[in-house]
């Protein structure tokens, strides 16, 4: 498996892998590919990584955008998802060595940290922790909101991502 930057030749790939990846998620609305495509096309995906199995097809993705901190936008900190994986290819490493590879990415470019809504089970393992105290996202549960710093302290207040979320398919 190799992890790359997204080609343009590997969007709808990644639009496919991302509804089979979703489809059988409850908590999802089944706009996480909608929600791709709307960053892809605001110039928002700070990271696009796909992961390639020997004959190229991707068969994992995560995005990387930016969000705002009590609505500053420049704060340095990042949104970590979708995060996909072809449903097959699920609990084989390929989401791990993905959300390592854009940490390391994030550091790279000087990120400051990065939020992520999802599992807490599985992002704590990366670092992650979930002080329902200190950082809000509206509408989404206190306990699905995990944050890891890279630099600095975890912020407090609220956290909004980029309005391609809002994106409906």
């Amino acid at each position: 498996m190799i992890i790359r930057d997204e080609r343009e030749t590997d969007i709808g790939a990644i639009r496919a892998l991302t509804t089979a990846a979703f489809a059988d998620v409850p908590q999802s609305r089944q706009t996480e590919a909608a929600i791709i495509d709307a960053l892809r096309a605001a110039g928002a995906l700070t990271l696009s990584l796909v992961a390639v199995d020997e004959s190229d097809q991707v068969v994992g993705h995560v995005a990387v955008s930016p969000i705002s901190l009590n609505g500053d936008t420049n704060c340095g900190w990042y949104g970590g998802g979708p995060l996909s994986v072809r449903p097959e290819f699920q609990r084989s490493g390929i989401g791990t060595a993905l959300v390592r590879a854009a940490f390391d990415r994030l550091r790279e470019i000087g990120a400051r940290g990065c939020v992520v809504v999802g599992d807490p089970d599985y992002y704590r393992r990366f670092g992650f922790t979930n002080d329902v105290s200190s950082l809000v996202v509206p509408e989404v549960p206190p306990e699905n909101v995990l944050t890891l710093s890279l630099h600095d302290d975890i912020p407090t207040g609220t956290a909004a991502f980029h309005p391609a979320f809002a994106a409906q398919d």
